[in-house]
């Protein structure tokens, strides 16, 4: 699962705005000035993952970056969404930590080989991001199923507002893989793909595909790209110990994490999580 859409429709209004003013130092990474046309921290509010929680995240809107800075982002815990950029910034919380697998060393468990068996008839195609009907009947398809089951609030989408979300800032690097049963469409995953790693961004599927697991097996055909590709890491956005429905997320081993969020000049750590065995296995 990645970070849910509402999470990032739109720019708070009352916020800390820092335009383009954050020092940088190579040869780690730069953002040039120009780039980066608006930086905010959100006020707290309550947190989606968390009861009892506050949360904020830090945006940045960023246009005409290439590959290799925003693989340096995504390193230090940046997420996008269209050219929105964010990552955590709350307060009096750090639960929410940056997780990404190691696919050269990653071997499925049965359950997930189970998982790929029951959906040996789905195929995927790769492409550039685009927006159909058919991608807006399955998109809020699955909001109005989520929120029937989960609580979600009522996310219905048009072409316009998807783009926006989606497909705004027509970066290079970006990518969807859609699933078909037979002739229909049943998912869609949005990545990125950078020079060393590969990124899952958000992925949506037809609510009667879900006893069939898409989220694990679309995560698995993720992998299996990025290894074709010759990629080291799958960035799989963020992970809450506490949070049930980000629990697969740890399945996917071996896995690191970001030890926090650091500044652009800083070099970011990753560490195995603290129960992994000399295999990197949790």
């Amino acid at each position: 699962m990645s970070t849910c859409p509402c999470l990032v429709e739109s720019i708070p209004q009352r916020a800390v705005w820092h335009f383009g003013n954050v020092s940088h130092s190579e040869p780690l990474m730069r953002i040039p000035q120009e780039h980066e046309l608006v930086r905010i921290i959100e006020p707290p509010r309550e947190c989606s993952y968390l009861p009892g929680e506050t949360a904020s995240l830090e945006y940045r809107v960023l246009s005409g970056i290439h590959e290799t800075q925003y693989e340096q982002l995504l390193s230090r815990g940046w997420r996008r969404f269209g050219t929105q950029f964010f990552r955590p910034a709350c307060v009096n919380c750090v639960k929410c930590r940056s997780i990404r697998v190691d696919v050269k060393a990653f071997t499925p468990d049965k359950s997930q080989r189970r998982c790929e068996r029951r959906n040996a008839g789905i195929r995927v195609e790769r492409g550039r991001p685009t927006v159909s009907q058919a991608h807006l009947d399955l998109y809020n398809a699955y909001h109005r199923s989520m929120h029937e089951e989960k609580g979600w609030r009522e996310n219905e989408t048009d072409r316009q507002a998807y783009w926006q979300s989606f497909l705004s800032g027509d970066w290079p690097f970006a990518h969807e893989m859609r699933y078909f049963r037979g002739s229909e469409l049943v998912g869609v995953a949005l990545i990125d793909i950078v020079p060393s790693a590969t990124s899952s961004i958000y992925f949506y599927h037809a609510p009667d595909w879900r006893p069939d697991s898409p989220g694990t097996y679309s995560l698995l055909q993720e992998i299996a790209l990025a290894r074709q590709l010759g990629k080291r890491y799958l960035y799989l956005g963020y992970w809450i110990p506490e949070n049930r429905s980000m629990a697969y997320k740890a399945g996917f081993s071996p896995h690191e994490l970001l030890t926090s969020y650091h500044a652009d000049e800083v070099e970011p750590q990753w560490q195995l999580p603290p129960m992994a065995d000399e295999d990197g296995h949790s």
